[in-house]
């Protein structure tokens, strides 16, 4: 068993506006990243994103970009506190999260896809699993809520 996920939502902006919205760190943090975003995602960039409810900037490893289109990320697995009967397991792996953007009905809205996998199958990698999934539906939340209308939805909803 391999573990992955796929979150998606359609997004009632063009593509472009929807991408940049992830790409530009200055938009993603408007939104998304509640500690900020440093750095634009391009290929074969690592930038810093920090959130409130996980203090401390850490590491995003730009894998691909393809304007418009996809960006795939690379990530140091969190797999949290386990369960109080199980050992503390050192991640020291990472994930892999897809994101792809499809233009709909002419350009006037986007499909948005988030793909994580990379896992390892124990009990904290699935809960691991689970809070990434939805830390992902909540970004696609988020991410609508922002360009739709230029409501933060995070704002104040971790800290």
């Amino acid at each position: 068993m391999e573990l992955k996920f796929e979150v998606s939502m359609r997004v009632s902006r063009p593509v472009h506006e929807v991408f940049e919205a992830v790409a530009d760190p200055a938009k993603l943090s408007g939104y998304f990243t509640t500690g900020g975003a440093v750095g634009r995602l391009a290929t074969g960039q690592t930038v810093q994103w920090e959130f409130a409810d996980f203090p401390g900037a850490f590491p995003v490893e730009v894998v691909e970009v393809v304007q418009d289109r996809k960006i795939v990320l690379k990530w140091e697995a969190n797999e949290g506190v386990p369960d109080e009967n199980q050992p503390v397991v050192d991640a020291g792996y990472w994930t892999r999260v897809t994101m792809n953007f499809s233009p709909l009905d002419g350009d006037t809205r986007t499909l948005v896809r988030i793909a994580e996998e990379g896992w390892r199958e124990t009990p904290t990698g699935l809960k691991a699993s689970y809070g990434n999934c939805m830390g992902w539906s909540q970004m696609l939340a988020a991410l609508k809520a922002y360009v739709e209308y230029g409501i933060n939805l995070r704002e104040g909803a971790y800290r």
